[in-house]
């Protein structure tokens, strides 16, 4: 009789929700008469060859593991791809245990490694993914969002809303740094839900973003908070503005280091503390003196216990496919859209320029993404048209009108909502009159 063995791996960071998808997957898998076995840490042993970090999963085991945060076998960043001696050790090490079938979990890297390990088995190994990372930046339908997300989005918004009470008791600002390697969803998506006073993601800006326009940004919006009475606010910013940095200004931070996907370590970084301090010293220029804390959210968030959407949710996409590979589906993405069970082959997914997945970034055109910014404190154009306004935000910094525009203009010459008469102005000059 034919063996039926099916292994489950997790690759990338931890997503609520994992355990959830091996739960379901396991089960489904056994009652189909499949023997599942767990693989420890995502590639990490099977491109070295080791073939003894692998745990037989049972329903009695894997049946209430659905409730906890984590991942119950494990999880790496290993590259199965970076090396193709590493790729065949992978495969050699899930022969040796007769897997003829995988489900991996992960993000677009663990994506891409499932799509590789699937070609270069010659039809041997049949491979199913489940997208997994709370970046919600996999290329997936607009209104599905990827499992993880929601959870960390609900836990990072009351570490938000806890800093926003701490931020007015104290009279002081906070600069919260949000997991995010390239898009802005997981920054967006807190900050909006918390009503921060402003958020920065990626996409509203262009490649070599200079850490200036950043700063300015940030003490444009103190100035504004100021201006009407308040010292206190909070600053959600996506951690990918790291990766759209000049290399100018990459080039002086300090720790900068890649993973073995060749992604800047961003949490090496200390993203948060290098914009307080520089923030900070260019609010001492101005003559304010304010206290900014810079906190970095992420970890917190990336094993917390999934909330209920992401409790069901994963539990469908574990049990779909189990279903989908032990029927004999493979070289797929699972994906639930309209609340049906969806398989989106690898060939679709990925960018035939690149040849990895392609990444799903903000819509700043959205009305979702507008609304957003509608509610931000931020210096927009208005401001520098209202003669007024410019007199309240100038005096607030011990500036004339003309000197603040001088300061702060050319950051909001820069911002696409601009009008054009503002964008190209050459630094209009004060008026006597009120507008």
């Amino acid at each position: 009789m034919l063996e039926r063995r099916l292994g489950i791996l997790v690759g990338g960071g931890p997503a609520p929700g994992i355990n959830s998808v091996i739960g379901a997957a396991t089960i489904r898998a056994c009652l189909s008469g499949y023997e599942v076995l767990g693989i420890y840490d995502g590639f990490k042993w099977l491109i070295e060859g080791n073939t003894s970090h692998v745990h037989p999963l049972t329903i009695t085991e894997t049946s209430r593991i659905h409730f906890r945060g984590g991942s119950h076998i494990g999880i790496s960043r290993a590259n199965p791809t970076k090396d193709p001696k590493h790729l065949a050790r992978a495969l050699e090490s899930l022969h040796h245990h007769r897997i003829t079938k995988l489900i991996t979990i992960g993000g677009d890297d663990t994506a891409f490694s499932a799509h590789k390990l699937a070609e270069a088995s010659n039809g041997s190994l049949s491979v199913l993914h489940v997208p997994k990372t709370i970046d919600n930046d996999l290329d997936l339908p607009p209104d599905i969002v990827t499992f993880g997300f929601q959870t960390a989005r609900h836990i990072g918004v009351e570490i938000v809303k806890n800093l926003m009470v701490d931020a007015k008791t104290t009279s002081r600002w906070y600069f919260i740094v949000a997991m995010g390697r390239k898009a802005g969803h997981l920054a967006l998506g807190i900050g909006k839900a918390a009503g921060a006073t402003l958020t920065l993601i990626p996409e509203e800006f262009a490649p070599g973003l200079r850490l200036r326009t950043i700063v300015d940004t940030l003490a444009g919006a103190i100035i504004k908070r100021l201006a009407y009475g308040r010292q206190d606010g909070v600053a959600v910013l996506a951690e990918g503005l790291v990766e759209m940095l000049s290399e100018e200004d990459l080039a002086g931070l300090s720790g900068v280091e890649r993973d073995a996907h060749g992604h800047i370590r961003i949490a090496e970084v200390n993203f948060g503390d290098i914009v307080k301090r520089a923030v900070q010293e260019r609010l001492s220029e101005l003559g304010i003196k304010l206290t900014v804390q810079a906190k970095d959210i992420g970890y917190e968030v990336r094993c917390a216990d999934p909330i209920p959407f992401d409790m069901e949710y994963t539990r469908d996409l574990g049990y779909c496919a189990a279903r989908y590979i032990t029927e004999g589906g493979s070289s797929a993405l699972v994906s639930i859209q309209d609340g049906r069970f969806r398989p989106i082959p690898f060939s679709q997914i990925m960018n035939p320029e690149t040849g990895r997945m392609r990444v799903r970034m903000v819509d700043i055109e959205s009305d979702r993404y507008k609304i957003a910014r509608s509610y931000m404190l931020r210096l927009k154009a208005e401001d520098f048209q209202d003669e007024s306004e410019i007199k309240r935000l100038a005096g607030t910094c011990n500036l004339s009108p003309e000197e603040f525009r001088k300061e702060f203009l050319p950051l909001v010459q820069q911002q696409k909502d601009t009008p054009p008469s503002l964008r190209d102005s050459r630094l209009p000059q004060s008026s006597s009159s009120s507008v």
